[in-house]
């Protein structure tokens, strides 16, 4: 080893030391929010997020929809009790998997008579309950509202004692003509124009969702056994060093971290009861892989035509090519090693992922270069979509909106496409200048991704150069995002091995720890 090579991993070591301490801290409180928003719209009829002092910010924060409505009331208040069933008919509207029309509004409210709440109703001068406010999330985020401001983007909606006039009164604002009787979207409001990048701004919140959807369907179905534990730890680095989302990165390296504490290896079980351990009482599902839950139960960049296509299987390739264009050289095999490994696992499609390991079979030279890999991936998404443009085809299961197509298209990338006299004419084929794939690649799902999506969040700021940068560097700065040694994963490629060997030592030598059920 080096000098530089002991010294980094003598860093790792304390750096993980200081960072157990301050996960076990911060993730408690994480943990309450969590389960105050899904408990307390869990019961029948609730499709409005109760929120509170604690979560406020973080829920309007992270909220995809352009919009939020804020109701603040009272729970000894007769007239909001009334209310309220009349509320919960606007919400289910635009709340929840089975809303109309998911994505544009977040409904929440809060409940001013307790204490916690005090300041916040204060900070928007709630005089009188039920009290209803309208405008961008965003706007809600630290801010307020008081009588006669002037112009402020947060309006109070004075005339909605009923879900018929409420309605009226938010398609007076849309100009939509949303109906109490609608049903559960089939999309009406796509946009399938697919040589707009700025699309793409939307699909983070899929990537997001595509990433908590594949972790609860490991849960649910009870897939981390002693075989392939290892597999899921190391996809988990992945998604610690690489996301594209920031709370995402984070929630990764909250189960990295305590994952042997939660899912205890079969040496330290009896009759190899792995999969029960790890689902009993819901432990693991309290970690949120993507942070504090905002509910959404839709897509947006991944929305189809009708309500099962697209989705989940679009969000999972995206977050995929979203990693290849991440890492660095050094980690390329390895990172198609754990991509490979992980649909095989633990994708439930049992033909897609056979599918899938044939393509990883057939690669027989380690990756080099993260290029390579990165252009596999693409390739092995066009084989993909080669094979169910015809199924799809004779079997008429497509989603007309959007049929499956090799992709990149011309009109989002022509340099990609070699010149008429240079393209093979044999079956049609396409011959692809790779360079500029590559360079079509590292944009659309690097800084296309990223700057669109902070762009969105920081409109106007002026700054937007420089938290793309922030980001696209994060996965090497343990600071910039604080998960610990997970994160210096990508410091050095050649530390990646080291710090998972460093991290599964130093969690079998611990002493246990509570859960937090």
């Amino acid at each position: 080893m080096t000098f530089c090579s002991v010294f980094l991993l003598l860093f790792l070591i304390l750096l993980f030391s200081s960072f157990e301490q301050s996960v076990s801290i911060s993730s408690g409180s994480q943990r309450v929010i969590l389960r105050s928003i899904i408990n307390e719209n869990s019961k029948d009829g609730d499709f409005a997020i109760d929120l509170n002092a604690t979560n406020f910010d973080s829920v309007l924060k992270e909220t995809p929809a352009p919009f939020a409505i804020v109701e603040f009331f009272a729970h000894w208040c007769p007239a909001c009790r009334n209310y309220k069933p009349q509320y919960e008919k606007v919400a289910r509207l635009f709340n929840g998997a089975d809303a109309s029309h998911p994505g544009i509004i977040l409904m929440t409210r809060v409940d001013c008579a307790s204490t916690i709440n005090s300041k916040l109703c204060d900070k928007f001068s709630v005089d009188r309950y039920p009290m209803l406010f309208w405008g961008p999330p965003k706007k809600f985020v630290s801010g307020g509202w008081v009588p006669k401001q002037g112009k402020s983007e947060i309006i109070p909606i004075e005339s909605g004692r009923t879900a018929d006039v409420l309605l009226g009164w938010i398609n007076k604002q849309l100009g939509s003509s949303y109906s109490l009787d609608d049903g559960k979207y089939e999309n009406e409001h796509l946009q399938t124009n697919t040589s707009d990048p700025g699309q793409i701004a939307k699909a983070i919140y899929d990537v997001e969702e595509a990433t908590s959807t594949a972790f609860s369907i490991i849960l649910d179905h009870k897939m981390i056994k002693p075989e392939t534990r290892t597999s899921l730890i190391k996809f988990l680095q992945l998604l610690v060093a690489h996301h594209p989302s920031r709370r995402c990165r984070k929630g990764s390296a909250d189960v990295l971290v305590n994952f042997d504490d939660l899912c205890p290896s079969s040496t330290m079980l009896v009759n190899n009861e792995e999969a029960e351990s790890c689902s009993k009482n819901g432990v693991l599902e309290n970690y949120q892989i993507c942070g504090k839950e905002v509910p959404r139960g839709y897509w947006m960049y991944c929305r189809g035509s009708k309500n099962d296509t697209r989705g989940f299987s679009c969000g999972l390739w995206i977050l995929l090519h979203s990693l290849s264009v991440r890492v660095e050289d050094g980690e390329s095999n390895m990172a198609f090693r754990s991509t490979c490994d992980f649909v095989h696992n633990f994708f439930v499609c049992e033909e897609c992922r056979q599918h899938f390991y044939e393509m990883c079979s057939s690669v027989s030279t380690p990756f080099k270069k993260a290029r390579d890999f990165a252009l596999w991936l693409w390739r092995a998404h066009n084989k993909v979509n080669e094979r169910l443009i015809k199924e799809e085809a004779s079997l008429g299961t497509g989603d007309p909106e959007f049929p499956k197509a090799i992709w990149p298209p011309k009109q989002q990338c022509s340099s990609c496409y070699l010149s008429p006299s240079k393209t093979s004419k044999e079956n049609s084929k396409i011959d692809w200048d790779e360079n500029e794939v590559f360079k079509f690649l590292v944009s659309y799902y690097g800084k296309e991704l990223v700057t669109l999506y902070k762009e969105s969040e920081q409109r106007g700021s002026g700054q937007t150069e420089k938290i793309v940068a922030e980001e696209l560097v994060a996965s090497t700065n343990a600071v910039v995002v604080p998960v610990g040694a997970a994160l210096a994963i990508a410091v050095a490629s050649c530390a990646f091995g080291a710090l998972a060997y460093i991290w599964r030592s130093r969690q079998k030598n611990r002493k246990p720890r509570r859960s937090w059920n």
